[in-house]
């Protein structure tokens, strides 16, 4: 093809255009011609979900609901609270939520629950979970290893006996000591292990280790099997820590939230989901007394300390009692140690709190966790500034602390609480300063009452003086001992009273419901529209791409070039149909041919008696020479002098059906070698001659233009009733167009579902500039499909076809198995 070819594609008018747009109904018309396919994909599909219908397990989703309150309980004043509440319902929430999917949570919930540990009994397709349903029990001994991931078969035999059996193929194991969480390789003998062993009896194995105990009343069956498998600790805590869900019931009531867990086992569901209520409920009330039991541990430190002093003040009493005479002291005196005595317990209370700030300054400035921090009101501080600085910091350091659980270092929400604990405690190191130099200038201030006092008791003796000496002592460490003593069993009494904010409104129970899946109608809805589906997209992308024409509607669509005749899809050993086998179907369509080509001749102004036929194609393969063999033949066969005149030079073929050599033809002629007589043949079929077109020349296109071809043509003409001319293909050579000029008309091959969409748009473009004259489609490879619509007429066209007659007018061709066998052994 050269370019003034391609250029001549942007001849194609808009029509022609608008007849290359997708044709929804070629593929309606092909999806149900490939009816079958879809009915194979979709069975296929269908039996795709039922085999995972009744292979997969049944799934279950259960829940339980918990509230968060925010209860109060106060300590000492109505001012301050001992039960510490870090963030109100909104900030619990929080904490909750996130602690609920922390890894140290489910592991506590795993561990109380030895979910590690799993019973198993063979179902049909695979090993089943029979937790809670096994009429045994197996204790683990924690200290030792378990083997990992492989199921240990437990084989009842009697009341009294099981029988514990496993292969084993390699001599090495993987373990887990439970109590440590420690993995180990435990050492093992290759091949079977059994043993039987009594109830109730200690087994230490290197790959178990533990006590399998019958149930009270358990139903056994002797000879029943069971599997016990050990899994590994770590990843069965993370599967439940993403597998639990707990969200909000409601936007109203974001207080209440729903766990919610999905398994294989609705006893496992029920068990984890309560007990993940419990250790959470139990969790959070430890978590709500802390700020008391520091309290009390620090109010215990100071009882233990004032104890000793009081001790030794008492023994310093008695002793001087020993020694010395009991006497009165005078009532003015006395009336003076009292009041001493009084100053002395401010003091003592005033130390108490400077002890305090020191301690808790102390504290802040070298310690990283301030959730350890005791109540500022056990010493009697009520400082506004100090008690709300002490409440936000232990609050952020315990938001922090649970954000550990589920964010890693170094993020920025670490960042942000850091910075807001290191702005509490400069607010609370602040405070605490100047809370000191009150409390300085307060004992300052008693200080001197007392020396004052004192300077007055100074008349007196020296063992009066003594013996006031030390009972202000023993009075004052007496004092200290009953409010350390008081407030102890305060905060001892808030704490024995807090309960925990967390509430279980609804505890998981399995009532009968609670399965999610498999959704089997679902999966036999989702084949059927897959099967349906993939098939179809299957077939519309093959269609899509497809460039092959594959029905005369096709042809029709894309040209307005008439369809001459069909010529039907038929097997024989040479091209010499209509000769052999004149009775076929085909030689029937070559016969409709012919007729069909006499209103063209009468139309054409020939001055000479000869009428003219080129025959070419897109390219080699399509039929051409067949059919120019067979045109030939059918009108030699009606009486008419007919010559074939082979003028593809390039690939010369139809010599070999009529037992022929190529060594002389056309080529000959035309370079002078050869007159018309030594070229021409006669063939065994009657008026009809034949010229080959001879050997291969190097300049074809250059022959073909020469004049010596006119002048055989003239001479053809003058002759011949009707000349054919076998050309080379259209779409590949410009040597058909050379020989247009020779034609009365012209017939372009196209074989369907072979001959591509593009060279009708070549011929299209030709056609409308008037480089192609008088020329029709002759259609190849027809096959009759009563889901195509086939039928048409045109100005040049017929209305026979592949199978339109009876088997009486036809031969009837051989289609049987055997004869399909032979003839493809005949083609190799």
């Amino acid at each position: 093809m050269n370019y003034n070819d391609l250029d001549g594609l942007d001849d194609i008018d808009n029509n022609d255009t608008q007849r290359l747009s997708f044709d929804f109904k070629g593929f309606l018309f092909k999806v149900f011609g490939l009816w079958k396919l879809i009915v194979l994909c979709v069975l296929a599909a269908l039996a795709v979900a039922h085999y995972i219908n009744i292979r997969k397990q049944n799934i279950y989703r259960l829940d339980s609901l918990i509230t968060v309150n925010n209860d109060q309980n106060p300590f000492f004043t109505a001012n301050t609270s001992i039960s510490f509440n870090w963030g109100g319902v909104s900030g619990k929430v929080g904490s909750i939520l996130t602690e609920i999917k922390t890894r140290s949570h489910n592991e506590l919930v795993i561990d109380s629950l030895e979910y590690y540990k799993e019973y198993l009994k063979q179902g049909k397709y695979h090993l089943l979970d029979i937790y809670k349903t096994t009429p045994f029990e197996v204790e683990t001994d924690k200290s030792r290893p378990q083997m990992l991931e492989e199921p240990m078969k437990v084989k009842i035999i009697d009341n009294y006996s099981y029988e514990l059996s496993y292969e084993f193929e390699s001599d090495k194991a993987l373990g887990q000591i439970y109590s440590s969480k420690q993995k180990v390789s435990v050492n093992v003998d290759v091949g079977s292990f059994s043993k039987t062993y009594k109830f109730g009896e200690v087994v230490n194995l290197p790959f178990f280790n533990g006590i399998v105990r019958l149930k009270p009343n358990a139903n056994i069956s002797n000879e029943a099997v069971y599997f016990v498998r050990y899994l590994n600790f770590d990843s069965v805590v993370n599967a439940y820590k993403n597998g639990i869900r707990i969200d909000p019931t409601s936007r109203d009531a974001s207080s209440v939230l729903r766990l919610s867990l999905v398994g294989l086992n609705k006893s496992k569901i029920v068990d984890f989901l309560n007990a993940t209520s419990d250790i959470l409920r139990k969790t959070e009330l430890e978590r709500k007394n802390l700020y008391a039991t520091n309290t009390i541990k620090f109010i215990d430190s100071s009882l233990f300390a004032v104890n000793d002093i009081l001790k030794d003040v008492t023994d310093e009493m008695n002793n001087f009692r020993k020694t010395n005479k009991v006497f009165n002291v005078e009532e003015e005196m006395s009336l003076k140690s009292e009041e001493l005595k009084g100053y002395d317990q401010e003091k003592l209370k005033e130390e108490s709190k400077l002890n305090y700030l020191n301690s808790l300054e102390s504290y802040i400035r070298t310690k990283t966790d301030y959730s350890q921090i005791a109540a500022p009101t056990s010493v009697g501080i009520d400082e506004v500034n100090i008690l709300s600085g002490v409440t936000k910091i232990i609050g952020l350091s315990i938001e922090r602390r649970n954000l550990e659980y589920s964010t890693k270092e170094g993020s920025i929400l670490f960042n942000e609480l850091d910075r807001r604990i290191d702005t509490e405690k400069s607010v609370l190191l602040e405070a605490v300063d100047v809370t000191k130099r009150t409390i300085g200038v307060q004992l300052n201030t008693i200080s001197n009452k007392i020396a004052n006092l004192e300077s007055k008791l100074i008349g007196l003796p020296k063992d009066q003086q003594e013996y006031l000496k030390i009972q202000r002592k023993l009075n004052l460490s007496r004092e200290a001992y009953d409010i350390y003593q008081a407030k102890r069993g305060e905060a001892a009494i808030v704490k024995a009273a807090n309960v925990s904010d967390i509430t279980v409104i609804d505890n998981a129970k399995d009532i009968g419901n609670g399965l999610i899946g498999p959704k089997k109608s679902l999966n036999y809805m989702m084949a059927l529209l897959v099967g349906f589906l993939s098939p179809v997209f299957l077939i519309f992308a093959v269609y899509l791409l497809d460039n092959t024409i594959h029905s005369a509607d096709e042809v029709t669509k894309m040209s307005k070039i008439p369809i001459l005749g069909l010529i039907g899809k038929y097997r024989y050993q040479n091209n010499l149909v209509a000769h052999e086998k004149p009775k076929s179907a085909v030689a029937e369509s070559f016969r409709a041919v012919r007729s069909s080509l006499q209103f063209i001749f009468k139309n054409s102004a020939s001055s000479t008696r000869a009428s003219t036929l080129m025959i070419t194609s897109s390219v080699s393969g399509e039929g051409k020479t067949f059919a120019s063999i067979n045109i030939a033949t059918v009108y030699a066969l009606s009486g008419k002098k007919t010559i074939l005149l082979g003028l593809d030079l390039r690939k010369p073929k139809i010599f070999g059906d009529f037992k022929i050599t190529n060594d002389e033809g056309v080529v000959n002629y035309l370079i002078g070698d050869r007159n018309l007589e030594e070229i021409t043949t006669h063939t065994h079929i009657e008026n009809l001659d034949l010229i080959t077109s001879g050997p291969v020349p190097p300049n074809p296109s250059e022959l073909l233009m020469s004049d010596k071809l006119k002048e055989l043509i003239s001479k053809l003409k003058n002759e011949y009733d009707m000349i054919i001319l076998d050309t080379p293909p259209l779409g590949l050579v410009t040597d058909a167009l050379e020989l247009v000029q020779y034609a009365d008309a012209s017939i372009f091959m196209v074989r369907l579902d072979y001959t591509k969409k593009g060279m009708l748009q070549l011929v299209n473009a030709k056609y409308n500039r008037g480089e192609l004259k008088n020329i029709s489609y002759l259609l190849n490879f027809y096959r009759h499909k009563n889901n195509h619509n086939y039928s048409y007429g045109y100005g040049y066209g017929y209305g026979y076809g592949y199978g339109v007659y009876g088997d009486a007018y036809h031969e009837k061709e051989d289609n049987s198995i055997w004869q399909r066998i032979k003839s493809i052994f005949k083609r190799k």
